[in-house]
């Protein structure tokens, strides 16, 4: 489980052949999980950071628009006792997502994203959704999808600041809003 609080932006070394090469100074070890642009992936090898990233990762994700010298946000899974910010974050990315517009408001930013029709459901203002991995409050919602005001330590934090139209993000909906459509089914 994660929160959505990236620890750390690292950097590409290299996506070949499923292997996802990541340099940054997080403590690691093989096994740890860490979300990878809100994407969970198992460390494979811990100096620099190594994962494999499956065809079906790839497919559902937008690592597979990883390059070498891409940013990456980073965080490990919280461990007993860590302090719980942002929100419930699994790292299961829900969707993707394409910027639709990254315009400056005061000192942070507002982005929109357009997100896919079967994601909008659970996507509601002032609700939580994570964004590359980040954990951002929603503060606005149209039938395209939504927008989100980024204050300057996100912005400062994450690769978020470098977005632009037309890129691709991980998405990932708040999963109570999940268990609530299934309960409220029956």
């Amino acid at each position: 489980m994660f929160t959505g609080l990236v620890r750390e932006v690292g950097t590409v070394a290299s996506l070949e052949d499923g292997r996802l090469v990541i340099d940054a100074s997080l403590d690691a070890a093989v096994g740890d999980s860490i979300a990878v642009n809100g994407v969970c992936l198992t460390v494979v090898e811990a100096s620099p950071l190594r994962f494999d990233a499956v065809p079906e990762t790839l497919a559902r994700s937008s690592l597979g628009d990883l390059r070498a010298g891409s940013p990456v946000n980073l965080e490990p899974a919280l461990r007993a006792g860590d302090p719980l910010g942002g929100h419930y974050v699994q790292g299961h990315v829900d969707g993707v997502g394409t910027v639709r517009s990254v315009a400056p408001e005061g000192e942070g930013k507002r982005i929109a994203v357009d997100a896919p029709p079967e994601l909008l459901r659970y996507v509601v203002e002032k609700g939580s959704i994570a964004v590359q991995g980040t954990s951002l409050t929603i503060a606005a919602v149209d039938d395209r999808g939504f927008a989100v005001a980024l204050i300057p330590h996100t912005l400062a934090r994450t690769t978020l600041d470098g977005l632009k139209p037309e890129d691709r993000v991980n998405l990932e909906v708040d999963v109570l809003a999940k268990y609530v459509e299934k309960l409220l089914a029956r």
